[in-house]
């Protein structure tokens, strides 16, 4: 599909002097710019964020949710996915979620975290990525990760330094450490993860969104939880995602909750309203807001990624290239992913990828065959850093 790798022919001794400067940092420092905020990262890790980067200069990779876990009327089945059914290959990016690694007892957190390190290293070893999210039931009430009015409890000022559930929190943190210290490869390393706690924080359907606790009590939940994972649970295989919602204009209403660049290493949007959502388009909308993404990413050295949208029922047979292809190529952005969201095992109609028969199918598989996406099988390795793509 994509032809990656360009040859060039240099001289053997420039070409050695041009490597050691690459890998001792000396063309990419940029006052810490570009690369991960963790300098302790794993090598594969730094690769998967200097192959993102790159890659982003004329590709993007394409993500479904839960690819390979279920699809439309199947479940648990190896090496599938409704993407590859369609097209031959799964999708480059695989999201997975941390949901059920707390609120619920030991012995079933267990078998969540057996699944999850499955799927984690199953995609590592393919050559593939994951992304995870993070539906964290509220760990101070009842009523999971939405909030219900009289039921749900402003969690986030209580789960920060001097919280009365600061406790428990390390404790659900250090769940998630000892799951990512533990997806090894075939290779013996340890597979690279895009987290992104706590999205759409913004709007005000989960319990950390904005109308349920202050500014500086977010940003304080945010940099304790990559300070407690990286620094005190020596967790290096993480890159950290910061995914609001669309319900901004400006990059300082983007930027509003932002913990600061030496907390975040890619920066992201949901966006389902501006692409379909309830037969209601204004993608024009929707460019601009990836666009104040993109822009403020490359200002600040960081990835930038379109981190969830999608159209469910996909009842729009042209919406893979007349809306978000056409989206994702305008302004000259540079994204690294793109992400739709998952195919349910059971419903007939909440399904965001395309499955054999599906009416969309035809159009997709033009959206496949684009030079400008990736799929999984079309990925260089993405663990190793490369010269020149």
């Amino acid at each position: 599909m994509s032809t990656l790798m360009i040859k060039k022919s240099y001289p053997t001794a420039w070409a050695g002097f041009l490597i050691s400067l690459l890998w001792s940092g000396a063309l990419l420092a940029d006052n810490g710019k570009n690369k991960p905020i963790d300098s302790k990262a794993t090598k594969e890790t730094k690769a998967l964020y200097q192959n993102l980067r790159k890659l982003a200069q004329n590709h993007i990779l394409f993500g479904h949710q839960h690819a390979t876990e279920y699809g439309h009327g199947w479940a648990g089945e190896d090496n599938r996915s409704d993407v590859k059914s369609v097209s031959g290959s799964h999708p480059a990016i695989i999201g997975v979620d941390f949901s059920g690694l707390s609120g619920r007892p030991s012995a079933a957190i267990d078998k969540v975290k057996e699944a999850l390190r499955k799927q984690i290293v199953d995609t590592y070893d393919r050559g593939g990525v994951t992304t995870v999210a993070w539906h964290f039931s509220n760990p101070a009430s009842k009523g999971g990760f939405y909030w219900i009015d009289s039921v749900s409890a402003p969690a986030v000022s209580l789960l920060i330094p001097g919280g009365s559930h600061h406790e428990q929190y390390k404790e659900i943190l250090r769940t998630i450490g000892d799951l990512a210290k533990s997806v090894q490869g075939k290779d013996g390393t340890l597979a690279p993860m895009i987290f992104r706690p706590y999205h759409e924080f913004d709007g005000g359907w989960f319990w950390w969104g904005k109308p349920h606790c202050k500014r500086e009590d977010f940003i304080s939940l945010w940099q304790f939880t990559v300070s407690y994972l990286r620094d005190s649970l020596q967790v290096h295989n993480f890159i950290y995602a910061f995914s609001p919602d669309c319900l901004f204009k400006t990059e300082a209403e983007y930027l509003e909750r932002y913990p600061g660049d030496k907390w975040v290493d890619m920066l992201g949007m949901d966006n389902y309203a501006d692409f379909g959502r309830n037969g209601r388009y204004n993608v024009a909308a929707g460019i601009q807001k990836l666009k104040i993404v993109s822009d403020y990413a490359q200002k600040a050295g960081k990835l930038a990624a379109f981190t969830e949208t999608g159209l469910e029922s996909i009842p729009d047979t042209t919406w893979w290239t007349n809306r978000l292809l056409k989206a994702l190529k305008a302004e000259k952005m540079r994204l690294s992913y793109v992400l739709v969201w998952r195919n349910d095992r059971q419903s007939p109609t909440h399904f965001y990828a395309p499955y054999p028969g599906q009416a969309s199918v035809p159009d997709f598989l033009n959206f496949y065959r684009d030079p400008y996406t990736l799929f999984e099988t079309d990925l260089p390795n993405m663990y190793k850093r490369k010269l020149f793509f």
